[in-house]
């Protein structure tokens, strides 16, 4: 049995773009349209979300500084209403912000500063190619909670019970970021209990039972300057 590999292309989605700068809104739009996708465009936090429950779009390019309701209100409601993918744009890229953003449930973060619309198309295809992985077959990651059993491909990993947990919380999202304290309160509980660098040493271990369970080196992916993340 055999792991059913991503495409390469994710194919079109609809994207909203909610940007309040129109030139930058633009050549988002304009790029899109390049990739195949359809773009619509919003400039403020409450049609954003009016936006997104009339037509449902695929993945939600988010800016963090918008009049009205900002990014993180917006992404804070849409998490309550649904998984969509959101890729969240920001000129503030200082650690604060980052992290707020990926704790309320963001896929991932771009700093507009230096700003390249061919990496934030680079990011919106993985983002998509990740969240529609989700749809096709059977997991080769089985997780059974209640027995404290993980498995791939039908093969036991023998995890100890902080790797165990370690691997649920992260496969539970499939790429999304988890900050290494979030993990840490994971696994602990109260995160004074241990140190970050704790997680770094849980992580290579998991890694390595999973590579020797064929599931590959890079099943889960260092997130410079934040924490780690789960590809399906």
């Amino acid at each position: 049995m055999a792991e059913t590999p991503l495409p390469l292309e994710p194919g079109p989605a609809r994207v909203l773009v909610v940007e309040d700068e129109p030139k930058l809104a633009a050549l988002l739009s304009d790029y899109l349209r390049a990739a195949g996708h359809v773009p619509e465009c919003v400039a403020d936090g409450h049609a954003a979300l009016q936006a997104w429950t009339a037509r449902r779009h695929d993945l939600v390019l988010l800016d963090l500084m918008l009049p009205g309701l900002d990014g993180l209100g917006v992404c804070r409601q849409l998490r309550m209403l649904t998984s969509v993918p959101i890729v969240m744009l920001t000129a503030r890229a200082d650690e604060a912000d980052r992290l707020a953003g990926l704790e309320l449930g963001a896929d991932d973060y771009i700093p507009k500063t230096p700003f390249s619309p061919r990496e934030v198309m680079a990011r919106v295809k993985a983002v998509l190619r990740r969240s529609r992985a989700a749809l096709h077959g059977p997991a080769p990651l089985q997780i059974e909670a209640q027995g404290w059993r993980a498995s791939w491909l039908g093969r036991d990993l023998d995890l100890t019970p902080i790797e165990f947990q370690l691997l649920r919380v992260l496969a539970a999202q499939p790429g999304r970021v988890y900050p290494r304290a979030q993990l840490l309160e994971h696994l602990h509980g109260d995160a004074r209990a241990a140190t970050e660098r704790a997680v770094d040493s849980h992580v290579k271990n998991l890694r390595r039972k999973l590579e020797q369970a064929g599931a590959g080196s890079d099943r889960i992916r260092s997130v410079y300057g934040v924490g780690y993340r789960y590809d399906a």
